[in-house]
């Protein structure tokens, strides 16, 4: 009832609510699903009260954070979603370099399709060819 009168807040910095998932995160079973939601409920009275903008905040750091201290257990694929690093996740090489795409951009343009049907058109004659 405090906290929710104009200009009253819980005081406690989106850093400090990241190092509190972090410690939950670690914690949980491998292979849980959901895992923003677990977190959140593990918080106690800090997730309640907090606003879902520091919450946001505190799970996008808590998530790099993860990833890059814990690499053997948390992986971030290529949409910044956080994942059990249990082999089934794959992440996408989405870079290619300007030139590449000149390139491919020219052929699709003379072939009259786009670069991602042109793409589509390699993949299907290189699957064809190693057959």
């Amino acid at each position: 009832m405090f906290s929710q009168r104009r200009g009253f807040g819980l005081g406690i910095s989106t850093n400090k609510i990241a190092k509190m998932m972090l410690e939950v995160l670690l914690q949980l079973p491998k292979g849980t699903t959901n895992l923003k939601d677990h977190v959140v409920a593990n918080l106690g009275m800090v997730g309640q009260m907090s606003t879902t903008r520091d919450i946001n905040a505190a799970w996008n750091q808590a998530k790099r954070m993860a990833a890059n201290e814990y690499p053997e257990r948390f992986i971030l694929d290529g949409r910044k979603a956080l994942h059990w690093n249990d082999g089934s996740v794959s992440i996408l090489d989405r870079s290619i370099t300007t030139a590449n795409y000149k390139k491919l951009t020219e052929i699709a343009d003379s072939e009259g399709c786009s670069v991602n049907e042109l793409i589509s058109r390699l993949i299907r004659n290189y699957k064809k060819d190693r057959k």
